[in-house]
């Protein structure tokens, strides 16, 4: 008898070590299944996953708009002549429509004088108040994956277009200049 020790089947064969890091596999698979992900289905890396960013960009993007517009005319002020457009209705008939003093409004809003901006025009402050409204309640539903459904009626724009008239007549009458630019 030899007395030679026999070879060790393969599945007990030593690997030789390889240099290096050694690649990280993860658990153990299942039978039948390949090997097990390291995060659960639906696990994002962090807090908020990446279905909530999407659920949100378009919100963000509307907001991210939204703001460079108000820096821009933030820093290029409507008090100066040259810079903007003058609007073709005051120009023609000398009558302020009611978006006029808009920009002033809102350069003023930018640099967070409110009084000002309510002076420039206040139906334009209202404007501004109530987008940071829906769109803080655009912003939630988004996050929480609902849509926004906002559906007026006719009723409704039939008094928003009062309200601007109204607004359009007492500030080019004699007693509502106050509301004029």
């Amino acid at each position: 008898m030899d007395a030679s020790p026999s070879p060790a089947p393969p599945s007990q064969a030593a690997a030789p070590p390889t240099p290096g890091p050694q690649p990280v596999t993860g658990p153990p698979p299942t039978p039948g299944h390949g090997p097990m992900p390291v995060f659960p289905p639906g696990a994002g890396p962090g807090p908020v996953s990446a279905s909530r960013l999407r659920r949100i960009a378009k919100p963000a993007a509307v907001m991210a708009g939204v703001v460079a517009a108000f820096a821009y005319v933030g820093t290029v002020d409507p008090n100066e002549p040259g810079h903007y457009p003058v609007c073709p209705l005051l120009r023609l008939t000398g009558i302020f429509c009611p978006g006029c003093g808009g920009l002033r409004s809102a350069h003023a809003f930018a640099h967070g004088d409110i009084a000002a901006a309510l002076g420039s025009n206040a139906v334009a402050v209202i404007g501004y108040a109530a987008f940071a409204v829906l769109w803080a309640l655009w912003m939630v539903r988004a996050a929480a994956g609902r849509p926004l459904r906002i559906e007026p009626k006719p009723v409704h724009w039939w008094a928003v277009g009062a309200v601007l008239l109204i607004f359009t007549v007492v500030r080019n009458l004699p007693f509502g200049s106050a509301l004029a630019p």
